[in-house]
């Protein structure tokens, strides 16, 4: 074992000591260790006892502690402190920018346990207003967390989206005579994704040629084409066909394993293929959107003569759940008012955080009566578009929301969403969710699981008891389009529209900026087969008004 491995114990142990609070003399003790042990001229493991005590900033303690890592590769002190530290936490502390102190913060302060929490936390601008961060500190944890990103396996597609449609695009102006398309996970609107796939009839040769002066490239040749390895880039493979077979691989590549197993149990594909179309009509089929392609039921659907027009992001009228200045947005309630006319859409509804959520400045009934004054005197001002006034309450512990009926009678929605304590049993969270939905005031229940891709998986719940109880107490449920939640996930939609409970793709925009999101929203919605018109954010507003005179208790 190395100096620099023997080491690396001590600094790890070090920092995990300040991480926890510890003795201070002993953390200094072990990081003092670790930076002489580094220095060293010649290898420890070439001492004997003696000799290793009586070298500066070791001594007989931290002698001991060296023989004890060369014996058993481990140290007792640092599997002790290990198994108290939450995976994602150490995760954070590999953070560039982040010392132990702060990462305490982050952790013990703010609840947060794993880089993605940590990110998200970002971009509700949680760190900006936390002592000992600010503004330039946050933005430097967001660079250096997406530098980590590029260099894991998994991706989000929001992520890769820009960048594969980019590169196709540019393929098909290089070479116009080829043909390139999406396939894969990717064409499919996968909410992660491992890679990008495109079908092409181009030589590979050709488009190594294309690619070979790219710095830290690397190319791997595959049994279907070829994998090209860009740097910060998703992993692309690139599967060759002739130009004849070109629409046949193109099916055959979009769909999930299972779908496609199923499709050639059941049906034929056609030998002449001009266009994907082609497939579907030769079998009597109504045309499967890609997105769709995941499951085997959807043929039998199909078959039966289901054809749903699936929800546009063109079909999203009103931004519903948005947080401004009055809590953690980074823009004011004018701003976001405004910039959401522009954009064409025909109301905002501003929905800041309660006031248990002081992390994020929500909002005392002092506060919630001074922005309905403004968002009165907006309204008068920005008419026909409208601000509904909501609140994004949270789900206290037993279940109640974060403010008294008389505080919840002034909203004209409100949106109820866990945001504390995470860590549930399945039995506690259902009494948690189920509680909140029987609470009259509750208009919209806001991302069910609370989970992060990639980061957080979410407190479990029993979907289909919450969907039917959704469906009793008129409540809506929340796709939340924020690319990282996703949330409902798609994989429920089809059972929340048989129980007729009406979802809302919503982006719980906390900047202007996030307005696109009800893009991804859309996305990942397809999937479940969700059109129009069970959509509330699809609802003009005059139908919104409509829909919260009938149904809501506020």
């Amino acid at each position: 074992m190395t100096n620099y491995e023997i080491a690396d114990y001590f600094s790890l142990l070090s920092k995990l000591m300040d991480l926890h609070g510890e003795n201070a003399f002993k953390t200094k003790t072990y990081s003092i260790a670790a930076y002489h042990i580094e220095q060293l001229k010649v290898p420890i493991e070439g001492m004997d006892d003696a000799e290793l005590f009586m070298q500066k900033g070791i001594g007989e303690s931290v002698g001991k502690k060296i023989r004890e890592i060369e014996n058993t590769c481990k140290l007792d002190a640092l599997e002790e402190i290990l198994a108290r530290t939450p995976a994602g936490v150490l995760e954070i502390m590999d953070i560039k920018g982040l010392g132990p102190k702060k990462v305490a913060v982050i952790w013990k302060e703010m609840g947060i346990e794993s880089v993605g929490e940590l990110e998200y936390a970002c971009h509700e601008n949680r760190l900006v207003e936390v002592k000992g961060f600010g503004a330039k500190t946050q933005q430097s944890v967001l660079d250096n967390i997406a530098f980590r990103k590029s260099n894991q396996g998994f991706h989000l597609w929001a992520e890769v989206e820009h960048v594969a449609n980019n590169l196709v695009t540019r393929l098909k102006q290089i070479f116009p005579e080829n043909l390139f398309a999406i396939s894969g996970e990717f064409r499919r609107q996968c909410d992660v994704l491992e890679a990008i796939d495109v079908v092409t009839d181009i030589a590979t040769e050709r488009l190594k040629k294309q690619f070979e002066n790219v710095a830290n490239i690397a190319f791997e040749d595959s049994s279907e084409g070829l994998n090209i390895h860009l740097p910060f880039n998703p992993l692309y493979r690139f599967i060759a066909v002739n130009k004849e077979n070109f629409y046949q691989k193109l099916f055959l590549t979009s769909g999930s394993e299972d779908f496609i197993n199923a499709f050639n149990e059941q049906f034929v594909l056609p030998e002449i293929i001009v266009q994907e179309e082609d497939i579907f009509t030769a079998n009597r089929l109504s045309f499967i959107h890609p997105a769709m392609r995941e499951t085997t039921s959807i043929l039998q659907k199909v078959k039966d003569g289901y054809s749903p027009t699936l929800i546009t992001p063109t079909d999203i009228k009103g931004i519903i759940h948005s947080h401004s200045t009055y809590s953690d947005g980074s823009d004011t309630l004018e701003v976001m008012a405004r910039t959401a006319k522009k954009q064409g859409f025909e109301y905002l509804v501003i929905s800041d955080h309660s006031q248990a959520a002081y992390y994020a400045k929500g909002l005392s009934p002092e506060k919630i009566a001074a922005q309905h004054q403004e968002i009165d005197a907006l309204n008068e001002k920005l008419a026909p578009f409208k601000i509904f006034k909501s609140i994004e309450a949270d789900i206290l512990n037993d279940g109640s929301l974060d403010y008294n009926d008389s505080v919840l009678s002034t909203f004209d929605l409100v949106i109820a969403s866990v945001h504390s304590n995470l860590k549930m049993t399945e039995d506690k969270a259902m009494a948690r969710v189920m509680a909140a939905i029987e609470n009259p005031f509750t208009t919209i229940l806001g991302h069910p699981t609370g989970r992060l891709l990639l980061s957080r998986p979410g407190y479990p719940l029993d979907h289909k008891t919450i969907i039917d109880a959704c469906s009793k107490q008129k409540v809506v449920i929340e796709i939340n389009a924020h690319p990282k939640r996703l949330d409902l996930d798609w994989r429920w939609i089809a059972y929340a529209l048989e129980q007729e409970v009406l979802l809302s793709i919503n982006p719980d925009a906390h900047a202007i900026a996030g307005f696109h999101d009800v893009y991804y929203g859309v996305m990942a919605a397809q999937k479940g087969g969700l059109t129009a018109e069970m959509n509330l954010s699809s609802f003009g507003v005059k139908e919104m008004e409509a829909f919260l005179k009938k149904n809501s208790n506020c």
